[in-house]
């Protein structure tokens, strides 16, 4: 019976709804870990109810177009790369470091050893790795096809979503083992790195929200799909903070060090370790924002880099999210002010001139495109849960993010540009 309210929210967006009861008394709000569950709820009360905004309605339409092209791709998993890892078991995530590039190739040394970085510039030989690309794709379809179930009660995208995340976390035919110690390899190298975590930490949140949304009640969603998932991450977590590779990447002072903070207190959040998870946000305020952001607001280490509009917006996205999660956490990132006079509201505050006007108001460098939209997010991030006035303003000043303005309907901090390192 989809009642009054179900044929108000079909008529409003403009979208057949499956045919299940769409009562706004009945609306749960899912225990997500990033985004606010609160915030999902209400939105999916307007759209049942008909008071939808303008804006709301639009980013619906958008959400359920892409949830319906992730219904008919995938699902991916670990096990369809061409290569094998040199653990020998396919199981085992595997990339390659985008931006190291072979030196010259002789018939002495045809692979062209050693390779050489070239920062920002990045090697198309990675993509030959699938890893990469797949991972990128299922975590961004599982997240769409979550959402898409929780507000058009449609049964099709939680089977989906359902499929994508046993595909590549819990069938063991198809299953990544949940470590990434072949990640971001560089070629002719055997040094261990923890630069390929970043593979991991810059979308593993939206996972895990996906997971909790469809746990809110998605038809199909078993119990032991939670436990299977549980048990996964808590393996996860575990090597995200004993192994060689994590150990370096959290003492990274720039944004790889601010995405595996995010990303274990992330997953820390969703099995249940709520004391380590408060522990890791806490210490962002020292370890990160003390750090990272002077008292103008600037960002040096991801200023200094040759795409720095990119870098200056993608550790704010990490420490974003992570003032997100400390929201749901008790814990206030947005208003901690270091000694120095550095806080994450300057951070933001700082994009603004840049986003609004473009590339000709940012002194640094930038050899790729200068997309202005990559701040919307940051900024609806910080209006809304900041309560940063200048943020909420430059908004409507900034140019739409060319997928569309997402926001109303997956309130959570997203990286608007393609992955990169």
């Amino acid at each position: 019976m989809i009642g009054q309210l179900g044929a108000a929210l079909a008529t409003t967006v403009g979208l057949v709804l499956a045919p299940l009861c769409h009562d706004a008394a009945s609306v749960k709000a899912p225990h997500t870990v990033v985004m606010d569950g609160h915030a999902l709820a209400a939105t999916k009360i307007q759209l049942v109810t008909g008071t939808a905004s303008k804006a709301t309605r639009t980013a619906y339409n958008l959400l359920i177009k892409t949830a319906d092209a992730d219904l008919t791709a995938g699902p991916w998993s670990v096990m369809d790369k061409p290569q094998t890892p040199p653990s020998g078991d396919k199981h085992d995530y595997m990339s390659q470091a985008p931006y190291w590039w072979a030196g010259p190739k002789t018939p002495e040394n045809p692979q062209g050893c050693p390779y050489v970085n070239k920062d920002g510039q990045r090697n198309p030989e990675a993509d030959a790795i699938t890893d990469h690309t797949y991972r990128m794709v299922a975590w961004d379809a599982i997240r769409d096809l979550a959402l898409a179930w929780y507000y058009s009660g449609d049964p099709k995208y939680a089977a989906r979503a359902e499929l994508d995340i046993r595909t590549w976390f819990l069938n063991p035919a198809t299953a990544m083992n949940p470590n990434l110690n072949f990640a971001q390899r560089i070629p002719c190298s055997t040094k261990i790195s923890g630069t390929g975590i970043i593979d991991s930490s810059q979308s593993l949140t939206q996972v895990l929200d996906a997971i909790t949304v469809l746990e809110s009640g998605a038809p199909g969603w078993s119990g032991k799909d939670s436990t299977g998932l549980k048990a996964w991450f808590t393996k996860f977590l575990d090597w995200m903070q004993t192994s060689p590779q994590a150990k370096l990447e959290l003492a990274a002072t720039n944004n790889h060090g601010s995405f595996i903070d995010q990303q274990n207190a992330a997953m820390a959040v969703y099995v249940g370790n709520t004391k380590l998870a408060k522990s890791i946000v806490e210490s962002v305020k020292t370890n990160r924002i003390d750090k990272q952001i002077k008292p103008d607001g600037s960002q040096p280490l991801e200023l200094s880099r040759t795409m720095s509009w990119h870098y200056a917006n993608f550790n704010l996205v990490a420490l974003g999210r992570l003032a997100e999660i400390g929201k749901n956490l008790g814990i206030d990132l947005w208003h901690y002010t270091g000694p120095n006079g550095g806080n994450l509201l300057k951070a933001v505050d700082f994009l603004i001139p840049a986003a609004e006007k473009g590339q000709s108001v940012w002194p640094w460098q930038q050899i790729n495109v200068f997309d202005q939209s990559i701040a919307v997010d940051i900024f609806h991030a910080a209006a809304e849960q900041g309560h940063d006035k200048a943020a909420g303003a430059a908004i409507a000043k900034t140019p739409v993010p060319a997928l569309g303005d997402l926001w109303p309907v997956r309130p959570g901090v997203t990286s608007l540009d393609p992955p990169l390192k």
